[in-house]
């Protein structure tokens, strides 16, 4: 930054002293509640998680009554979730984040306080249920909707209420995967695309309170906890880039089968209880057949990066992944995007990785090296915040020796996508949810 930057950028943060000491403030009280109540439903969706895989292997042991109950259990959970949506908070559907970006963009209002409670309780329900979902799009939008509570009892003006809402969005995603960096760089890169000192006053002040409290309630584990792999210097930029290439494409078909899957099932008739009831009872199914295919993919990614696994099966893992994934937020129930792609990401990585490991043995790249890049890559191509997926896959498996071929494979993963002509699928989700307000 020019030195005439670091004047302005000073300028703007003492112009108003006082204002923005209180700003300061509120953003603390933004973090410290939003990682309250997303260290909590991170805890509780870790309790349901739990009691659902418990099921899952009594059914596999005595199938017949233990299998009612699980595909009976998982679709009277999804379509209870559905119908508190429907009901209640229309804007608590699905992953969230689209409604935050468009509530920043002034092309929809913010949503009411009744939102957190419906999004905490459907969240634990859809996801708990087996949806392959993740926990930070409700993570995201609580802390969005905390923020603007705030605000709106602080009586800000609307500049300040739209800073601690998406201050409050950034805690939630550093709460969700315990990424501090990355909820920060989030609030910047995506929700607001653009540098603005006091926006980063709140971004900054509002994730470190999430962190200082969720860490206090939930610890500090890494959520993708990692070996420390090996990079293979300067001389493996050129594979990654490969590599990315190879996830951009992968995530520009991500990005049209989950919009094409919405649209689809936006001419099924019949409720969205029922809808959701249905596409609930098929993830009680594949969860006795398949259990890693289920849920946000997080325990699936640690176990794979770790173990050996056949080449042969990747493609069928992550059809069925894919598919699955877009079935699940057609659900219109609570549940994000972010931990289904890292688990998209590192299956074609993993992929990548056992053929390039083998071919090229001087390297000294492990398979799963590529599976944590290609998580950054995936998160790069389908949202084009390569930023946030960097920081956000280095904080969550603390692989900073990685940091390079993340660049490198994000580089080639943004050039795919834009050489196609894909928009990042956030934009789209906001445009689709938009035009269904109006």
């Amino acid at each position: 930054m020019q030195p005439h930057g670091n004047i302005r950028f000073v300028k703007s943060l003492t112009q108003d002293m006082p204002g923005a000491i209180t700003l300061a403030l509120l953003a603390g009280v933004v973090g410290l509640a939003s990682g309250v109540v997303c260290a909590l439903f991170h805890a509780a969706l870790t309790l349901v998680v739990r009691v659902h895989d418990q099921v899952t292997a009594q059914a596999q042991a005595s199938p017949w009554p233990m299998l009612l109950l699980l595909v009976g259990g998982s679709a009277l959970a999804t379509g209870i979730a559905a119908s508190l949506v429907r009901r209640l908070a229309p804007a608590a559907s699905g992953s969230g984040i689209p409604h935050v970006e468009a509530v920043l963009e002034g092309e929809m209002r913010p949503a009411k306080a009744r939102l957190i409670p419906i999004k905490f309780v459907g969240g634990c329900l859809a996801i708990g249920s087996g949806l392959a979902l993740g926990r930070e799009g409700p993570s995201v939008q609580m802390g969005a909707a905390i923020g603007n509570l705030v605000g709106h009892l602080s009586r800000r003006d609307l500049a300040d209420r739209r800073a601690l809402l998406a201050g409050g969005a950034g805690a939630g995603l550093a709460t969700a995967f315990n990424a501090p960096g990355a909820g920060a760089v989030f609030v910047l890169e995506e929700l607001v695309g653009r540098f603005d000192a006091r926006i980063v006053l709140v971004a900054i002040g509002s994730t470190v309170g999430a962190i200082f409290v969720s860490r206090w309630i939930l610890g500090g584990a890494l959520d993708f906890p990692a070996p420390d792999f090996a990079s293979g210097g300067s001389a493996a930029l050129p594979l990654f880039l490969v590599l990315g290439l190879v996830v951009g494409l992968a995530s520009v078909i991500y990005n049209r089968c989950l919009l094409g899957t919405l649209r689809l099932m936006e001419k099924v008739p019949g409720p969205a209880e029922l809808r959701a009831a249905v596409i609930g009872g098929l993830a009680g199914l594949l969860a006795y057949v398949a259990p890693d295919m289920v849920g946000g993919g997080d325990d699936m990614v640690t176990r794979l990066i770790r173990a050996d696994v056949a080449l042969t099966l990747i493609p069928m893992l992550f059809l069925v992944r894919l598919l699955f994934s877009t079935l699940s937020y057609a659900a219109d129930t609570p549940g994000g995007l972010f931990a289904p792609m890292l688990a998209l990401g590192a299956l074609v990585g993993l992929g990548f990785g056992l053929i390039a490991a083998p071919a090229f043995p001087g390297l000294g790249v492990p398979a799963g090296a590529y599976a944590v890049v290609a998580m950054g890559a995936f998160f790069a191509g389908s949202v084009r915040a390569p930023l946030t997926g960097i920081v956000l896959v280095t904080e969550m498996t603390g692989g900073s020796a990685l940091i390079l071929p993340l660049l490198s494979a994000s580089f080639g993963a943004m050039l795919v996508t834009e050489m196609l002509g894909e928009p990042p699928v956030y934009a789209q989700l906001r445009e689709r949810a938009a035009r269904s307000e109006r």
